[in-house]
């Protein structure tokens, strides 16, 4: 009996495999690569541009301004203004007494007067020499003569002229007048004080314009630009909203380690006053640092990359790591972004474009 039983199981078994196989051929398809991975992600955090403003402390000063000195050594005889005294263009300021200065200017014109007069002189004496030389009394070579010495005093007048123009000058620098109108800001020298050309006396400004000049570190120069509007505050009242002054000027940085450089900001008409201290708001922008979890990182043979998660759809992305914080890394890289997801649980049974549901 059992040699007659054999068949028939032996066909059983055979059905049994076929009708598995088939089964197994319908759901080879879904378990092949329809169903997304279950994984965990987080974001990625950082690279927004965070700004955090720096004040600098500075004092208003007029825009136009200037140190007064003579250009002449002597004693100030005279001063015809006070402190804080308002003057116009080519008002007198002050005047020195030099006893050399009349005589030197006296000296050079008589000098040019006596070499003038002897130009005309020897002008018309050559006017003379050559009617007598045509009519064959004066020769040549006397004739030439004359004439140098005509053209030689020529140029002695006009080497004096230039010596009577200098002392003159030099008389009329012993008087100090205002370049410009404006309010007298300091008086450095008393009356019958010796004063050395080229020593300060006083101090001018226009009330016109007003400016502050504050000094920053070398990085600084790169967060500022001309006509670039910078915040500038009152010290004496910090209540108050502050002021937009426009950067006129922006130093360029230099070699020396620690050195400060000044920029230069215009401040609006009537607003704040002549010697009031000052702060002025410069505001860097700076990037803070990209972070990913560190178990999302992954190494490859290619280098370091995470799973980015878009629209269900998880992609490797290359990154750059620069250093470890805790329980997240610093990376570097062009194609993350803030606010990314990138996968960190799950990661074994994952590959490249493989749908994926967050958990």
């Amino acid at each position: 009996m059992t040699p007659s039983r054999t068949p028939v199981a032996l066909l059983f078994l055979a059905a049994c495999g076929l009708f598995l196989s088939g089964c197994m051929a319908d759901d080879a398809p879904a378990a092949s690569g329809e169903h997304a991975v279950s994984v965990r992600v987080s974001e990625v955090t950082g690279g927004e541009a965070q700004e955090i403003t720096l004040r600098f402390s500075g004092i208003v000063r007029s825009t136009q301004r200037a140190t007064l000195t003579f250009q002449v050594s002597g004693t100030l005889r005279e001063r015809a203004v006070e402190l804080g005294q308002t003057v116009a263009a080519g008002d007198l300021l002050a005047r020195v007494y030099n006893p050399a200065l009349e005589p030197a200017r006296d000296s050079a014109k008589a000098k040019l007067d006596e070499l003038h007069t002897r130009h005309e002189q020897a002008k018309r004496e050559w006017e003379r020499s050559s009617r007598l030389h045509e009519r064959g009394v004066v020769s040549e070579q006397n004739l030439e003569q004359i004439a140098a010495r005509r053209d030689s005093l020529k140029a002695s007048v006009a080497t004096a002229q230039a010596a009577l123009a200098e002392a003159t000058q030099l008389l009329e620098e012993s008087a100090l007048r205002a370049p410009f109108g404006g309010r007298v800001e300091a008086l450095l020298v008393e009356r019958d004080e010796f004063v050395a050309a080229g020593q300060p006396v006083m101090r001018l400004s226009s009330p016109e314009g007003k400016e502050v000049e504050v000094r920053v570190p070398a990085y600084l120069l790169a967060h500022v630009a001309v006509d670039e509007e910078l915040p500038v505050w009152s010290v004496q009242n910090r209540i108050e909203a502050p002021v937009l002054g426009s950067v006129v000027e922006i130093a360029q940085a230099g070699a020396i380690r620690g050195e400060l450089h000044p920029v230069l900001v215009s401040l609006p008409i009537n607003t704040l006053d002549t010697g009031e201290p000052v702060e002025v708001g410069i505001t860097p922008t700076r990037e803070s640092a990209m972070t990913v979890p560190l178990l999302s990182v992954l190494r490859s043979a290619d280098g370091m990359t995470v799973f980015r998660v878009r629209e269900g759809i998880a992609r490797r992305v290359p990154i750059q790591v620069e250093r470890v914080v805790g329980e997240r890394v610093v990376v570097r890289t062009g194609e993350l972004e803030p606010g990314d997801q990138v996968v960190y649980a799950g990661m074994t049974r994952l590959a490249d474009g493989d749908a994926v549901e967050v958990r």
